[in-house]
């Protein structure tokens, strides 16, 4: 890290660097509501197109409940140890969104009501057709949030795990996800119970290339 950051950039950072997908928690640690409520008022402040919020968080921290996800998860024991799942959804039909919101807009005085029928009309039209746009997008903006999610908890002195291993169809039956919804991955929050083990990364020059490949 240099140094001619802010003292603000300086904590970012460290929760960033400080964020690692821990696997082993202490089972005896519950979130308070309060705190819970905040992670996830943090999480909603992600950017999504068009601002229509493609994203629904399913707290998963009754015990009977996470017991339930077991199975689902190929039996990963942070499931059932952590204080929390928090399932990631996508919005498929997140262009419902957009009324309310644009309507919004126009009062504010951002847009003018010309403008907005017109964003409103040219967002419809890519909702429609069976094409695979609305399912990228939900999977795009809700993985926006989930990350703000972990830096989230991070910040607030918790630890997390995003996971990809898991049986969607399962979930959605288990947990009767509505049809708008599709499951984007599960993330654990809870105390870490032992460290976990650092992961190197790749370093800059195999991953960043400049204008051009």
């Amino acid at each position: 890290m240099t140094n001619n950051h802010t003292i603000a950039d300086a904590g970012l950072f460290q929760t960033m660097e400080e964020r690692h997908s821990v696997k082993a928690y202490d089972p005896s640690v519950k979130i308070p509501e309060e705190e819970l409520k905040q992670m996830l008022e943090m999480s909603v402040t992600a950017p999504s197109s068009w601002n229509l919020q493609h994203w629904k968080f399913l707290v998963i921290d009754d015990e009977a409940q996470q017991e339930k996800l077991l199975p689902i998860a190929y039996g990963q024991k942070q499931v059932k140890d952590s204080a929390a799942v928090i399932g990631i959804l996508g919005d498929i039909e997140a262009n419902r969104n957009v009324e309310g919101i644009f309507t919004d807009a126009v009062k504010q005085g951002h847009l003018t009501e010309e403008i907005k029928e017109k964003i409103v009309g040219s967002i419809n039209s890519l909702y429609e057709g069976d094409t695979s746009f609305p399912r990228d997008e939900a999977i795009l903006n809700a993985s926006l949030a989930a990350m703000q999610l972990m830096l989230s908890a991070r910040g607030m002195g918790y630890d997390t795990c995003p996971m990809g291993g898991f049986d969607r169809d399962a979930f959605i039956e288990a947990f009767h996800i509505p049809e708008r919804y599709v499951p984007v991955m599960l993330v654990t929050v809870g105390k870490r119970e032992t460290d976990p083990r650092v992961s190197s990364r790749l370093p800059l020059d195999e991953v960043v290339v400049r204008n051009s490949f």
